[in-house]
């Protein structure tokens, strides 16, 4: 077998090996994501459709998540237990964590289960 061709199954195999590393790091994250709650609602963050997006590419973890409102009583400490409950996956090596507002959060955002959990 040429060499370029043995270099290119390398590089596929690598590249594969990261898309798995990287999907289960993500796993890991939302499972620690989903320990966390809004103190006013009895549903976690990651249910009540409080996360955005959750994007993980070597080891570095992307978060983009909203609050319930701006005026949230939680505004700066939600986001802070977030980071540090990433912090505790041992593969993470840095953390990204951004508080948008567009789109609004509403209700519509909620998992079934949370749903379900509220009665709505």
């Amino acid at each position: 077998m040429p060499l370029d061709q043995i270099s290119g199954r390398i590089k596929q195999a690598k590249k594969e090996k990261n898309l798995n590393s990287n999907k289960d790091l993500k796993s890991k994250v939302i499972e620690v994501i989903k320990t966390i709650y809004d103190p006013e609602i009895p549903v976690n963050i990651y249910e009540l459709g409080l996360i955005y997006d959750i994007s993980v590419k070597d080891f570095d973890v992307t978060v983009k998540m909203t609050l319930t409102s701006p005026n949230c009583p939680v505004a700066e400490s939600l986001p802070q237990e977030v980071k540090e409950g990433i912090k505790e996956i041992k593969e993470v090596k840095n953390i990204d964590l951004e508080l948008v507002w567009d789109p609004p959060w509403d209700k519509s955002m909620m998992s079934e289960a949370a749903r379900l959990e509220l009665d709505i």
